[in-house]
Order: C-alpha cells, then structure tokens, then sequence
C-alpha cells in the first residue's frame, strides 16, 4: 500500500503518513491510529508500540484496553479482527447476538473455518418465548424486536448444526449485560434503560491478572452456560 493510499484511507495528508514512517517518535491521533490499524490489519501495539507503553496502567484497570460510550462508535474492524485472532474459545453471550450476523461479512462462514481448526464456538442467546424477554422488549420499545432479533441468530445457528464445535444455548440472566469472549479478550456491554445494543457503552478488556476484570465476567459467562438449555440441533427454527 502506498503513503497516499494509506492517508485517503485514514483521512489525513499523505505527507502526515510519511512523518509516521520517517519520525518513529510521532504518535498520530488515537482515531488515525486506529483507521490504520483496521486498513492494514495490524494491532496498534505493532504499529505504535510507544502508544500502548505510554497507555499502561497499573493495578485493577490494567486489562481495560479501550471504552467506547457507544458500541458503534467502536472501529468497524476490531470485531473481525478479534474474532480471526481467536483460536480457542469463542464465546457470544449477547442477548440477541443479532448484529453480528448483520455486520460481519460471511460469519458463518468464519465460524465453520474457526471450528475447523479446533477453536470452541459458543452461542448464548437469549430465550424469545421467556417473560425476560417480554418485558425487556417493552423496556425498549422498538419495532425490530428482541424476539424477532433472536430468531435471525437461531436461524443462522440452525444453518451451522452439521458443524462440530459450533454450539448453542437458551439463557435470560444476561438479558443487561453482553459478553464477547475472543480467547484472552473479551468485549462487554451493559445494556441501559431503554436503550438497544448498539447504545450502549463498550468496554474492550484483555487478560492481564488473576481474579480480574475479564475473569469475573467469564466466571459470570460459564456459570449462565451451565444453566442454559441446549438448543436443539435437530428443530428448524433452532428453538430447544
């Protein structure tokens, strides 16, 4: 990729691009850096490793690597990249997961690969027919409602049943809080009052310590699995 390439991409002059390879000390706005990394595919740390040493915290809040105070103003790639990382344990323990399979190009297909290759796929869905999930959907108030949101993922789960590592389950304990694991990092969102998904406030955490922030919320994750009902490979709509 050329300078100029590079600079239409992130929307700034190609000559700025050239003092970000000529002048190693230069640390570019948090939004170019990330425009970047997205285009080029690379981790920040890669890229500007002087950015992320001059970030470091010490003590709990060491494992918070971003907040965002909208999970869509969160960059487009970081869920791609996130999920092509992965190569263990994959885990979407939202409530509706219903915007992934609308953002991310050829999920499905991804998944399949990530399974292929000996990585756990994890789907916690929330339950449509539960009274959770009615009140929740008369708490938001929308037209695209939390059942019908639901019914996109277990459709698409049902497209995925041949595949051995790909697995779902029911749950409503996480109807207020969302939880993406990627292996050692994890997305979490806390869903507010009266306020869909892509609302809500993000937090973009990775595993620094033990009993930390991202290891309460996976004990939290893994104690819903285990009370979550199977859904049943063997039904069309994907319901247990």
């Amino acid at each position: 990729m050329t300078e100029k390439q590079l600079a239409e991409a992130c929307g700034v002059d190609a000559k700025t691009v050239g003092r970000w390879i000529t002048e190693p000390d230069r640390i570019p706005h948090a939004r170019h850096r990330w425009a970047a990394c997205e285009v080029l595919g690379e981790e920040e740390a890669t890229l500007w490793p002087q950015s992320i040493r001059s970030a470091l915290t010490r003590g709990p809040d060491q494992e918070m690597v971003q907040v965002f105070p909208y999970r869509s103003a969160a960059p487009a790639g970081l869920w791609r990249s996130l999920i092509s990382k992965a190569r263990r344990d994959l885990v979407f323990a939202g409530y509706t997961n219903y915007f992934l399979w609308l953002e991310q190009a050829n999920l499905a297909g991804a998944l399949r690969r990530k399974a292929h290759d000996g990585c756990r796929v994890r789907f916690l869905v929330g339950d449509p027919g539960s009274p959770v999930t009615t009140a929740r959907e008369q708490e938001e108030g929308v037209p695209l409602t939390l059942s019908t949101r639901i019914a996109v993922t277990l459709n698409e789960l049902a497209k995925l049943r041949d595949v051995p590592g790909i697995e779902g389950r029911l749950e409503t304990g996480h109807v207020n809080l969302s939880v993406f694991r990627f292996d050692d990092e994890m997305v979490v969102t806390p869903i507010l009052a009266r306020r869909v998904g892509h609302d809500s406030p993000m937090m973009h955490l990775r595993r620094r310590q033990v009993d930390g922030m991202f290891d309460r919320f996976a004990e939290h994750v893994e104690e819903l699995w285990s009370r979550g009902r199977e859904i049943r490979k063997d039904s069309d709509d994907g319901q247990a």
